[in-house]
């Protein structure tokens, strides 16, 4: 059942802040705008608190279904400005990332309650002065023949373990 049908999209999002998750999503210039969109749909669907886009502003929305009315999205022109939010705050960044050598799988990395997952474009990935600022880099362990999932969805899946670990348990949703 959708308890937020038929609402206006500010009561949807009144309703949302109520209870978003700590987590928060960076977008560094990731070059289809679909995956924008496919990522900012997620990040509603875990309901993360923000979504930041470093770089880039627009993108094709039809992606986000949306579901762009109801988070916060930030737009930051430059890699500097956004770090320097995110430290100022005390969040950790931390990069899914697959192609770099401080890499560690995602399910030996650290993601407490004040992390930002950052993805990157899946051509080029993550810049790598952003990997610099990064506290940690994780990738999403693969098994098959490709050695990387798309951005969209290897957003999903950080976000999901995300959840896992800080909020399932805490809210009866398992």
């Amino acid at each position: 059942m959708d308890e937020y049908k038929g609402m206006e999209n500010e009561k949807v999002f009144e309703a949302l802040s109520k209870k978003r998750n700590s987590l928060e999503i960076a977008i560094e210039n990731v070059s289809h705008d679909f995956n924008v969109g496919t990522i900012v749909r997620s990040a509603n669907n875990f309901n993360v608190s923000k979504v930041h886009i470093i770089g880039k502003k627009k993108y094709n929305r039809r992606g986000a279904m949306c579901t762009d009315k109801y988070i916060e999205i930030l737009h930051w022109e430059n890699l500097a400005d956004f770090v320097d939010d995110q430290r100022k705050r005390g969040r950790k960044i931390v990069a899914i990332e697959n192609n770099t050598e401080r890499v560690l799988p995602l399910s030996q990395g650290q993601l407490p309650e004040n992390t930002t997952l950052v993805f990157g474009s899946e051509g080029d990935g993550i810049s790598k002065e952003l990997l610099d600022e990064a506290d940690e880099v994780l990738e999403i362990e693969s098994f098959g023949s490709t050695r990387s999932v798309n951005v969209g969805v290897a957003a999903g899946i950080a976000m999901y373990e995300w959840v896992r670990r800080n909020t399932l348990g805490r809210t009866g949703k398992e």
